[in-house]
């Protein structure tokens, strides 16, 4: 199978069909100019199952147990965002929204209401929104632009889109009783958007990836949005973002 993610051609050598429904939307036949070729083994999607019952444990749940073709799905996309570093494109996590041909970035601790604030703009300004994505979209850092892509990792409700758009704003979500916008630095967030960003095990692609969130971070403004449920809070955001 060839999915294109992010303007890159990549082959999936999988075990399970089930990463091909997943992917439906990215799948292309042609396999001319591959970029990267993902090969998947039963070592990786057990490391994934490990992963995910330290994490339940960490956060004192439940312990989830998943069906070896969904691990396979977090095994194939973890070894595209490690890889991802070389093309200048980070994994972040967070809901990205285009309206007007603007991208909007809403990141947040989980539980924070991401996906809900998202859902408000489309609530508020109807068609004029489209979901990008809704949980691990890909960034593309250039000196002159930024550009967030949809990809079918997107999130428990499956909302994205196979599209791209130039990021304009992000938005750091608070939830508060009143809504209100206020513009940050960089420097202010920058602890919080590491912990945002996949952060790859080889030591070059770290630092790559460093590299990469202070140039995202040093060209799209980004903001504190302390913010309730209440769908005036994507008219804040709206407002806030666009008064320049």
């Amino acid at each position: 199978m060839f999915i294109k993610l992010a303007e890159k051609i990549i082959e999936i050598r999988n075990i399970y069909p089930y990463i091909e429904e997943y992917c439906k939307e990215y799948i292309v036949s042609n396999n001319l100019n591959l970029d990267l070729s993902v090969m998947i083994t039963q070592k990786d999607i057990d490391f994934e199952r490990e992963k995910s019952r330290n994490e339940d444990i960490v956060e004192g749940r439940e312990i989830r147990e998943f069906k070896d073709d969904y691990l396979e799905t977090l095994a194939v996309y973890r070894k595209i965002a490690e890889w991802m570093p070389k093309v200048d494109t980070i994994l972040f996590h967070g809901s990205v929204i285009a309206m007007d041909g603007k991208g909007y970035l809403f990141t947040a601790k989980s539980g924070t209401g991401k996906s809900t604030h998202a859902r408000l703009w489309r609530d508020l300004y109807g068609n004029r929104v489209i979901m990008i994505n809704d949980d691990k979209p890909l960034i593309h850092v250039e000196s002159d632009m930024i550009t967030a892509y949809g990809t079918p990792w997107d999130g428990k409700h499956r909302f994205s889109t196979n599209t791209s758009v130039p990021l304009t704003g992000i938005c750091v979500l608070h939830r508060s009783k009143d809504n209100r916008i206020e513009r940050v630095t960089g420097k202010e967030v920058y602890p919080m958007f590491v912990q945002q960003t996949y952060r790859p095990s080889q030591k070059e692609s770290m630092s790559k990836t460093f590299d990469l969130l202070d140039q995202m971070l040093e060209q799209v403004p980004v903001y504190n949005l302390y913010c309730n449920m209440d769908i005036d809070a994507a008219r804040v955001a709206y407002e806030g973002m666009n008064r320049e």
